[in-house]
């Protein structure tokens, strides 16, 4: 059997958290050589470089960050299992890797894990907010417990994971409160020419609102368009122009941003997805989103 060298991993783990060789020498009482030394060792043994210069810090390679995960759950054991030793009474979280779609609203993100704060076993949540190609990537190699996003994953994605509908809503335009006095009147037709604030079209809310307002023949004035959900609110509690929400978020929004109800869309629906490599979603937190998302959150936004 090969046996790995705990002193290497342990001198990694920490060069990897402090980020500099320096600063993990403060950590470990040790000289730079020989930490050096020991990284060297280590890289041999795995056969493969765990770190790469950025300036002057080091970060992990893919292949590093690997090691790093593992060598955080060793440690932790480790720390688990010394407390236990003197009487302490061992305590592990569970932990929750979730990718977040970066078009995903902030706020429905939030009630969308909230549930997961209030399990009664303690959760360590680990969130990952980026594009949803690089999530299901992540997924594939099991970093992540699952991935949340405002679509469903294409057939084409070279992935073999699966969509839960957590469930849909429609959508309510929301605004300062001068537009929305001026814009609530003979609406849905007032949104012709009425000053907008839209995701931008890699969104499926964009989408779907530009196929109604095509249906609709209206033609919003669109002063901006965000990736950044909660930067796009921000513009509309200045009244720079009237914004779209998913209906179970709306009336944390108004109370959140100080904005008010211009009108509903129901036709225009907002639906958002748990994507898992599992068919049926065996994490117990995993579960309690999907459980909470189905009995409250899109209850309520009906």
């Amino acid at each position: 059997m090969d046996w790995l060298n705990y002193h290497h991993l342990l001198y990694f783990w920490v060069v990897a958290r402090e980020g500099t060789i320096a600063r993990a020498c403060d950590q470990l009482h040790l000289t730079q050589p020989a930490i050096s030394k020991q990284l060297r060792q280590l890289e041999h043994s795995v056969g493969e470089k765990l770190f790469k210069r950025v300036g002057r810090n080091l970060a992990l390679t893919e292949i590093g960050q690997e090691v790093f995960r593992y060598a955080e759950d060793i440690f932790s054991l480790g720390q688990e299992l010394a407390e236990l030793l003197k009487g302490k009474p061992a305590r592990r979280p569970l932990r929750l890797s979730v990718g977040v779609a970066d078009v995903l609203p902030k706020i429905v993100t939030y009630r969308l894990l909230e549930p997961v704060l209030h399990l009664p076993e303690p959760v360590q949540l680990i969130c990952d907010a980026r594009g949803l190609v690089e999530l299901l990537g992540e997924l594939a190699k099991h970093r992540l417990d699952v991935v949340l996003s405002d679509s469903p994953m294409s057939p084409e994605a070279n992935v073999r994971a699966y969509n839960h509908l957590l469930g849909e809503c429609g959508v309510s335009i929301l605004g300062g409160s001068s537009l929305a006095r001026k814009f609530r009147r003979g609406f849905p037709q007032s949104l012709d020419d009425a000053p907008f604030l839209l995701p931008t079209p890699k969104s499926m809310l964009r989408r779907s609102l530009d196929q109604w307002f095509d249906s609709q023949s209206i033609r919003p004035d669109v002063r901006g368009e965000f990736d950044d959900s909660a930067l796009l609110k921000v513009f509309g509690q200045a009244e720079t122009g009237l914004f779209p929400v998913p209906f179970a978020v709306e009336k944390e929004t108004c109370r959140q941003y100080r904005v008010q109800l211009v009108g509903r869309l129901d036709a225009v629906r907002e639906r958002f997805y748990a994507i898992s490599v599992e068919r049926r979603m065996r994490h117990p937190a995993v579960r309690a989103i999907a459980e909470a998302a189905h009995d409250d959150l899109f209850r309520e936004g009906q």
